[in-house]
């Protein structure tokens, strides 16, 4: 039988005091370890990082932000957050929300609550856009707040070009201030935490992490609206542009990797 996992988005929606305090203590935590890891017992090379930070620290306090990137590893999130400044990951009003697997991150008690302690919202793959983890995380952006999205919908382990699924798109669209969005292309991650057993963190392994430019979507929304255009249209749109800029900065991050091999070699 699953386990049910009804309980977690109220809690999510109306956290108490204790469980706002077990949460921050969670995110810090998980922060720390992240940093360590991918900071200094790894190799990492990061691209463009002031464009992330400048998000973080500058964005006026209602407009919200969306972060999108390539999925390679389980350990991506929270991997990629160890660019981070150590500020950031220690303010859980500051860190992200996470879409994550209902049926890999909350499949017991344990992992539930520490995934829904981290800030990860459970989403039910195959149940479409219309569901309670959209409507969530359309909720965090109402309020100015920060959501990340793997677009691709899950681990990509054979790093094929997938189609982006539309959720991003609904966010994007529904969201009553556009939000801030801001793709991130990765490479490296599947060597710190392969994706075949034994399912073990590696150490001194060469990353690289690319923030590439924020999408300004508010023109594309406006349009859309002005012409009354359908949800269905509204979300394939949104989402063949960032996927269009998706592929264009894998290539740039890809050739980045690259050359750093090279001198390396």
């Amino acid at each position: 039988m699953a386990y049910d996992i009804d309980w977690i988005i109220p809690t999510l929606r109306h956290p108490t005091k204790l469980w706002q305090f077990a949460s921050t203590l969670t995110v810090a935590a998980v922060g720390l370890f992240t940093k360590i890891f991918i900071g200094w017992l790894n190799k990492p090379t990061v691209h463009n990082r002031n464009i992330m930070l400048n998000a973080l620290e500058d964005r006026p306090k209602n407009v919200p932000l969306i972060t999108v990137s390539n999925h390679h590893s389980c350990f991506d999130d929270p991997g990629i957050w160890g660019t981070l400044r150590w500020r950031h990951l220690f303010r859980r009003s500051v860190m992200r929300w996470s879409l994550a697997a209902h049926d890999i991150c909350f499949t017991a008690s344990s992992h539930s609550y520490f995934f829904a302690l981290g800030k990860c919202v459970p989403v039910v793959r195959g149940n479409g856009v219309y569901q309670e983890a959209i409507d969530f995380c359309i909720e965090r952006l109402r309020r100015g707040q920060w959501v990340h999205i793997f677009p691709e919908g899950k681990v990509n382990m054979s790093k094929e070009i997938m189609r982006l699924k539309w959720g991003i798109g609904r966010m994007i669209f529904e969201s009553p201030v556009t939000p801030i969005v801001i793709p991130i292309w990765h490479i490296g991650m599947d060597d710190v935490l392969p994706n075949t057993p034994p399912y073990i963190l590696r150490l001194h392994k060469r990353l690289t992490f690319n923030y590439g430019q924020p999408i300004d979507f508010s023109e594309i929304v406006h349009a859309l609206r002005a012409k009354r255009a359908t949800d269905v249209e509204a979300r394939k749109v949104i989402t063949d542009v960032l996927q269009d800029v998706m592929l264009k900065l894998k290539v740039d991050t890809e050739q980045l990797h690259a050359a750093r091999l090279s001198v390396k070699s």
